[in-house]
């Protein structure tokens, strides 16, 4: 549908602007007129083309963790404080540093104007604010302790940023060290090894099969390295659309469960991020199949989505709780007997939380563990490396040396 801007004034003749998407100009002046503002202006909004739409998102300023942190945390001192929820976000829009969030809390400030709720309005802002988020919002708004969620989502957000900082502090060194090594195998095939093949040459006598290996390779690189180039790019292109795909995305996030060193890391991490969503969302009120739906959708994992939204059709078919997680098959026996013992006595969120906290001691462990076996894994790598290196270039230069001393 079009998009249309406005410009209207508000019951005490304040002047509030817009956009809405509607049919026609018509649509937009009866929902103004519904909603008690009375129209002054309304015109179409030209649309953006899909390159302007993709330059424009290339180079906007993203919203980090870090500033949604610091909204709900500063949000939920605002409210705590008893200051109206406009004078909040407005006074937030003036002091905050990042132009994407700045952008969408005038955003709010319009639809909240317009009058619309807080989570319909952040619904219009999917890049900032996810599906999780919104709907702990509509919660908080409709049980009236938005202030209240919005400390538990700054808490979670907190927790959910420093593993994640975590996990990239662990991966930053061996991932830097691969980088180096390939950099290195690069250059060496393409400039040293030729000099080396062109000095054996000249000098005559028969090379090892190590050498003649890398010459081979070497030489193969030399010629054909547009070729292999292009088929580089051409893989890289090619995975990185497939993993873009529906079927690509669910294959990937599957099997990065089962990967040797990361799969364990990888699979704790969604959990701990399940249980909490789950113990927040409880905690807030939200029913077991909402909670389920939304949570399932913000574990960033659409295999693990999927098993969850399976675990849900076996509730709502009347399967117990503790049977449908079982039937599954992601949750291991910890969650498991977490889920059955918690949905007997009624206190299923706090076993839910308790598992989190378990589940993000867990992540820190396992992140030690691999940080531990990455070192002697590169340290071996590099080593044979180095020992092929030394067999091939620098073992004929010894023989050489040793005939010409000879004579």
């Amino acid at each position: 549908m079009p998009v249309y801007r406005y410009q209207a004034r508000g019951s005490h003749g304040d002047s509030i602007v817009g956009e809405l998407e509607a049919v026609n100009a018509d649509t937009v002046a009866s929902q103004l007129l519904d909603n008690g503002l009375v129209p002054v202006n309304i015109d179409p909004v030209e649309p953006t083309s899909a390159a302007e739409l993709k330059w424009e998102r290339l180079f906007a300023e993203k919203v980090k963790d870090t500033d949604l942190i610091q909204f709900s945390r500063q949000m939920y001192s605002l409210l705590k404080a008893g200051v109206p929820i406009l004078t909040a976000l407005t006074g937030l829009q003036q002091t905050t540093r990042n132009t994407a969030l700045s952008t969408a809390i005038g955003g709010l400030l319009d639809s909240l104007r317009s009058g619309r709720d807080l989570a319909t309005a952040m619904s219009e802002h999917p890049q900032v604010f996810n599906l999780f988020y919104i709907s702990m919002i509509k919660v908080g708004e409709t049980s009236g302790s938005l202030d209240a969620v919005l400390l538990q989502l700054a808490k979670y957000l907190e927790r959910d940023k420093k593993t994640k900082e975590q996990i990239k502090s662990a991966i930053r060194y061996p991932m830097f060290v691969i980088a180096a090594i390939g950099l290195a195998l690069v250059i060496i095939n393409l400039f040293v090894i030729p000099e080396f093949a062109s000095l054996f040459a000249k000098l005559g006598g028969e090379l090892p099969w190590a050498s003649k290996i890398l010459m081979g390779v070497s030489q193969f690189t030399v010629r054909f390295w547009p070729v292999l180039l292009l088929l580089t790019v051409a893989a890289v292109s090619g995975t990185r659309y497939y993993l873009g795909t529906v079927e690509g995305r669910y294959l990937w996030d599957k099997t990065k469960l089962k990967l040797p060193l990361v799969g364990c890391l990888i699979h704790k991490a969604t959990m701990a991020r399940f249980t909490r969503l789950m113990a927040m969302s409880m905690r807030a009120g939200v029913p077991l199949i909402t909670g389920l739906t939304v949570v399932a959708r913000a574990l960033d994992n659409t295999y693990v989505e999927d098993r969850v939204l399976n675990m849900r059709s076996g509730i709502e078919r009347g399967e117990s709780i503790n049977r449908s997680a079982t039937t599954v098959g992601i949750f291991d026996h910890l969650v498991l007997q977490m889920i059955d013992v918690g949905e007997q006595s009624g206190a299923l969120d706090n076993l839910l939380q308790e598992v989190a906290e378990y589940y993000e001691l867990e992540v820190g462990y396992e992140l030690d563990r691999i940080s531990a076996s990455i070192e002697p894994i590169l340290t071996v790598v590099i080593g044979v490396i180095v020992l092929i290196l030394a067999l091939g270039v620098f073992l004929p230069m010894w023989n050489i040396a040793n005939v010409a001393l000879q004579k």
